[in-house]
């Protein structure tokens, strides 16, 4: 049994938490939180709570550190974990600066520990049907592709930290990093990228990106956006390939080809774990902490998630959102 200490109680520890229950290899065993309601919560579900991840793991024995918190207080956290020995799972994005996520990795090497970044999407059927007709070329050349995320400005940030640029990295690193992770890890780190951007108010950071990624043969146009507006999350890509059009949208999985009935991709998990927060019951959760969870127990680094392509995203978003 893999012991596991959850640092953060909220939306997505709380997230992380119920796929950890229905994992049988798993079990979470204390949570760090420095908020009474987390604190609260903790207790509910019968769990010691600890001020610092120090406190906790000279208190319990545990194997992996989880970390579910505000971006900004990632990098002391990772750090802080793997000096204390432990295994490291940290949530999206893990940094929003290059030289802060290569201290990370280096420190992990450093000390023979594993550090999972957890880009989620890459866990979808979505994700994994679009990356092996790419590799195996089922549909011959991608000639282009879109991709958009886009919402409404979201009101789930305590404390205001999501709309700090610094703490942040705002839409292009909560939403877009998604979309760029999927990109990259489908197609490769691009030859060159262009971008456009509008906000209301520029002091307040850009509220919408329009992203052109050029490879060698094609490119990619992206979109993300926190509109000021109540608009509804929404999500889709579409890549036309030589031989079809591979469309997602509205959770559905679609291939049009020429002279033929559409063709609807089972994307069914196999295990939906409700989330408590504003998604669907999803086995994309369940799916990525398996997979971290089986790495550890075989003392495998993962094939799934690879820090080249990690530290790409970061390098291309750090350009974006922080150039000007």
């Amino acid at each position: 049994m893999i012991r596991i200490g959850l640092v953060g109680f909220g939306g997505m520890g709380k997230v992380h938490f119920h796929n950890y229950k229905e994992i049988s290899n798993a079990e979470v065993v204390g949570v760090v939180t420095e908020s009474a309601s987390g604190t609260k919560e903790a207790e509910k579900f019968g769990l010691p709570a600890f001020e610092s991840i120090r406190e906790l793991v000279e208190n319990l024995d545990v194997d992996v550190i989880d970390i579910c918190t505000p971006t900004f207080l990632h990098k002391a956290q990772v750090m802080e974990a793997l000096s204390l020995e432990k295994h490291v799972i940290v949530e999206k994005p893990m940094a929003l600066h290059r030289k802060d996520a290569e201290e990370m990795y280096a420190l992990a090497e450093k000390k023979g520990k594993f550090l999972f970044v957890a880009q989620v999407l890459r866990f979808t059927k979505d994700a994994q049907i679009l990356k092996e007709i790419v590799q195996k070329g089922t549909l011959g050349k991608p000639l282009d592709a879109y991709f958009e995320r886009v919402s409404g400005k979201p009101s789930w940030s305590q404390g205001g930290w999501l709309f700090e640029k610094d703490k942040s990295g705002l839409v292009a690193f909560d939403l877009h990093i998604h979309d760029l992770d999927l990109i990259i890890s489908t197609f490769g780190k691009p030859k060159k990228f262009q971008y456009t951007s509008n906000g209301r108010n520029k002091k307040e950071g850009q509220e919408q990106y329009r992203i052109l990624y050029e490879y060698d043969e094609f490119s990619v146009c992206a979109e993300t956006a926190w509109y000021h507006a109540e608009y509804p999350f929404t999500q889709r890509f579409r890549i036309y390939f030589e031989h079809g059009l591979l469309v997602q949208e509205k959770g559905v999985l679609t291939l049009y080809q020429k002279d033929q009935e559409p063709f609807v991709y089972d994307t069914a998990d196999e295990v939906l774990v409700s989330t408590g927060i504003n998604l669907p019951p999803t086995g994309m959760f369940y799916n990525e902490l398996s997979h971290f969870m089986n790495c550890v127990e075989e003392g495998k680094p993962s094939e799934v998630i690879q820090e080249r392509e990690i530290l790409g995203s970061i390098e291309i978003l750090e350009k974006i959102v922080f150039t000007h």
